[in-house]
């Protein structure tokens, strides 16, 4: 039986610490739902009703162009290993531009002045609402390891290719909203 919470607990908190993957969802009343996985690596948890993750350049960025025209978002994270659960984060989101001072303390604060390659801005969610969920038709699964694929890719593209790259893939989301990627101070 699911249950709501107003903010996330101490066992939310280490419960999210052990995940390996989570998936945001966003839209707006007039868009296709878009839901992403992310590497849970990138998340942190900076108060009991918000958290940000360090986004990376993708080939698409339907999230910002949600956040940016409506705000709504959810987190949900899946145990794929050890007692089921399923937690969701309810609430409105907005991004942080790369290269904005917003950005850079999020970025000393949050991530010990540690940006990824390919990193284009960080994603906050103000949590209005925490539930959980019984999680019992979440299969198990073993974790094996983080692919380096993304990591390569930025890394061979450089600063230079990663801006061309968003000019041309990540300016316009599939349903011709913009996103307020392209132009950012840091490419």
């Amino acid at each position: 039986m699911a249950k709501q919470f107003p903010a996330i607990d101490d066992a939310q908190r280490d419960f999210i610490a052990r995940q390996h993957i989570f998936f945001t969802a966003s839209a707006t009343a007039e868009s296709r739902v878009n839901i992403s996985p992310r590497e849970a690596a990138c998340l942190r948890v900076l108060t009991p009703n918000r958290v940000a993750y360090l986004d990376q350049t993708g080939s698409g960025a339907e999230t910002a162009a949600h956040l940016h025209a409506d705000g709504r978002m959810t987190i949900m994270f899946c145990a794929y290993a050890g007692p089921p659960l399923i937690l969701r984060l309810y609430g409105r989101g907005h991004t942080l531009t790369r290269g904005t001072q917003a950005y850079a303390e999020t970025l000393a604060t949050a991530f010990d002045n540690q940006e990824s390659p390919g990193a284009r801005q960080i994603v906050v969610l103000d949590i209005d609402l925490v539930q959980t969920s019984c999680g019992y038709g979440v299969p198990l699964f073993e974790h094996t390891g983080d692919r380096p694929t993304l990591r390569r890719w930025a890394e061979s593209k450089g600063d230079s290719g990663l801006a061309a790259y968003r000019a041309e893939k990540n300016a316009i989301s599939i349903d011709g909203l913009p996103t307020h990627l392209v132009g950012d101070a840091a490419g």
